[in-house]
């Protein structure tokens, strides 16, 4: 396999962009279409579609069929069947799918595949950027009823999410927080602390920008509503949407759906406090909490 593609991720999911990516130049090439492939390996014109989004898993069956379509010689065929297994591999988020559901864990799949994360937060810090204490204080009240044990492996896996921003080529995380995610006290005082002192180094890294959004604009901005825009490496794919509900996630890739939360985006940065303004801002929040 080559070398991953500059910003990229290396996990299974990112390989399975990579992968499709390249299957769709191979069949573009040869000028065929979805429907043709699909019959070349007994499946649907929309599975070729998915494969080629990386939204599937990969059978080396199916790839092998594939290339023989579109004209690939055997010699040239070990590096993408390479990338098949590679594809197979489990994510390092599947050891807690006990505590987590299907629909997140895929989300943590394609957070890791992204090379761009874009944000709007309106209620507590993003899972990517929140320190361990509130992580744990947030967990806890939202899920009343988990044992100690759960809530410890709920953290660790939120945790474990924040390894992408410290990788060789991590994403660039652009996110933008309502005030009233600062000002709310989550676990106490002690620990908004030890959260607005994280969010400040955050703010220093060369691949993360906060913006705050001051009470006066944020219900301009995006009107309250959480989401976020991932952005992957290959330019064919699109960006997808995220928006996650108590029990449920949607995931939006069609152009006017994203473009809609695209330009919400914009309109929330410009309304927001500009990035350099960040860690003033947020001395300035804890100088009110030592009061």
């Amino acid at each position: 396999m080559g070398a991953p593609e500059p910003g990229g991720g290396t996990g299974p999911v990112a390989v399975r962009i990579r992968l499709g990516a390249r299957l769709r130049r191979l069949r573009k090439r040869q000028d065929i279409t979805r429907e043709a492939a699909g019959w070349e390996i007994r499946a649907s014109e929309s599975k070729i579609s998915r494969m080629e989004l990386g939204r599937v898993p990969f059978k080396e069956r199916d790839v092998a069929d594939l290339l023989t379509l579109y004209g690939v010689p055997e010699h040239e065929r070990g590096d993408l069947l390479a990338l098949v297994h590679q594809a197979s591999a489990p994510g390092w988020w599947q050891e807690f799918a006990d505590v987590a559901p299907p629909w997140f864990l895929s989300y943590l799949g394609l957070e890791e595949a992204a090379t761009l994360i874009r944000s709007y937060e309106a209620q507590v810090v993003p899972g990517l950027l929140q320190t361990g204490d509130y992580a744990r204080a947030v967990i806890a009240h939202g899920h009343t009823g988990a044992t100690a044990t759960e809530v410890d492996r709920r953290v660790a896996l939120r945790l474990g999410r924040q390894r992408v921003l410290q990788r060789e080529r991590p994403p660039q995380l652009w996110t933008v927080l309502d005030e009233a995610v600062l000002r709310r006290q989550v676990g106490g005082r002690a620990i908004m602390r030890g959260q607005l002192e994280a969010l400040i180094k955050a703010a220093d890294l060369p691949n993360v920008r906060i913006q705050i959004s001051p009470f006066q604009s944020a219900a301009q901005a995006a009107a309250g509503l959480p989401f976020t825009i991932l952005r992957f490496s290959e330019p064919e794919l699109p960006d997808l949407v995220y928006l996650e509900h108590l029990t449920s996630a949607l995931y939006l890739d069609k152009p006017y759906d994203v473009d809609h939360y695209a330009e919400t985006m914009e309109r929330a940065c410009v309304q927001a406090e500009p990035p350099d303004r960040t860690p003033a801002v947020l001395r300035g929040l804890l100088d009110e909490l030592g009061r």
